[in-house]
């Protein structure tokens, strides 16, 4: 645990309560398990305290339903008292596992049950709580972030609903586009990148890794990944290239201009390992793309990371392309849904976010500034000196 005692120069905004979704209960009980472990282990009088009431608890997860009737129609209910509470709304909107029946028949869930879901626990709530925090860590509909033509507006929308209903703080993980949060100037938003992690996944699985830029490149798959990928490029120390996507704008399928070609701008790859990062898989066919046109550029070793996979065609391609000796490994968080197909492929490798979702969430419950831990700086270049030190050892697959 890091050093925490300043935790307990602010009192607590409220009584913590965790509401992880159905559709989130994993993550969630794993976040519940960090912060009830850490709360009974920290040894001070203020939690005797009445300010601290409710700071050393069992378990911080509040109960939330949203059963279905017979035409699909849902209510959402608290199943306990959150007057007074800090409460944290764990939601993923792109669980597709989880169905419900309409008139006899199954339907999965779609984003847009999930963010009705959501909203109906906001309403269950019912001015109650003290403060309200979602944490989305696949914001909804956040590729719908910009207006070209006449196109519905549809993330905007999502955040001014959210603050409208009386959410205070909305949390998500590696935003399609960080500008979406104008749309809600004056509410707290906060998008974050899980760099730290995906380096600490490399490090623990990978051997005979060398973070120069000799060895080693950062790859964007487009120029709207740029900016992560100089990022990470700048803390270790590398080179970085980049791929553009060369479009059909005569004709629109499946909603967009289809992708001709990518074009790479950049130095050579050959002989060097190369991490492919992103926020999210797809369907992985651009990521399949990119990767053949480094390995045509002599690439060593390909590493494709991505905040969010969602393997939306399955998993055949990945296995061909691993198969192949096109990729290496795929790196991806527990942020969203995983199926056991994809956690148990030998070349998959999970960066469990729980621990830092924790953090985020105990150090704002006391009103704490969690500027730190958004900037993964200091940990990334600690994680990367005990590594060329061998003092982490990458596990054997």
């Amino acid at each position: 645990m890091p050093n925490d005692d300043y935790m307990f120069d602010n009192i607590p905004v409220g009584v913590l309560g965790l509401v992880p979704m159905s559709n989130c209960a994993a993550l969630g009980e794993k976040v519940n398990q960090y912060l009830v472990h850490w709360r009974h282990e920290r040894q001070t009088e203020h939690k005797k305290t009445i300010a601290f009431r409710g700071f050393e608890r069992d378990t911080y997860i509040i109960n939330a339903q949203t059963p279905r009737f017979g035409t699909g129609e849902a209510k959402g209910f608290l199943m306990e008292s959150i007057r007074g509470y800090d409460l944290y709304i764990m939601v993923d909107v792109t669980n597709y596992s989880e169905t419900y029946t309409v008139c006899g028949h199954s339907n999965h869930k779609s984003p847009d049950d999930h963010f009705a879901d959501l909203k109906r626990i906001i309403a269950a709530a019912g001015g109650k709580a003290r403060r309200i925090t979602v944490i989305m860590p696949f914001l909804y509909e956040s590729r719908q972030h910009r207006r070209s033509g006449r196109e519905s507006m549809d993330c905007a929308m999502a955040l001014q609903e959210l603050t409208a209903m009386g959410v205070d703080n909305i949390i998500t993980f590696d935003a399609h586009d960080p500008r979406v949060q104008n749309a809600i100037p004056l509410s707290g938003f906060e998008t974050i990148q899980p760099s730290y992690q995906f380096i600490k996944g490399l490090c623990t699985n990978v051997p005979d890794l060398s973070f120069d830029s000799d060895h080693m490149m950062i790859i964007s798959p487009d120029e709207g990944a740029t900016e992560r990928a100089v990022y990470l490029a700048s803390i270790l120390g590398i080179n970085i290239g980049m791929f553009y996507k060369r479009r059909d704008y005569s004709r629109i399928v499946n909603g967009r201009n289809p992708i001709i070609a990518h074009e790479y701008l950049g130095s050579s790859v050959e002989n060097k390992d190369v991490m492919i990062i992103d926020d999210m898989i797809s369907s992985g066919d651009s990521m399949i793309d990119v990767a053949t046109e480094l390995k045509k550029r002599n690439a060593k070793r390909i590493f494709v990371i991505s905040t969010f996979g969602l393997f939306t065609d399955g998993l055949e391609k990945f296995d061909k392309a691993v198969s192949e000796g096109t990729i290496t490994n795929v790196i991806t968080t527990n942020l969203i849904y995983q199926t056991p197909e994809l956690l148990s492929k030998p070349y998959y490798i999970n960066c469990d976010m729980s621990k830092y979702i924790a953090y985020i969430v105990d150090t704002l419950n006391h009103d704490a500034s969690i500027s730190e831990l958004l900037d993964p700086y200091k940990r990334i270049k600690r994680l990367v000196k005990k590594y060329r030190a061998g003092k982490i050892s990458p596990k054997q697959k």
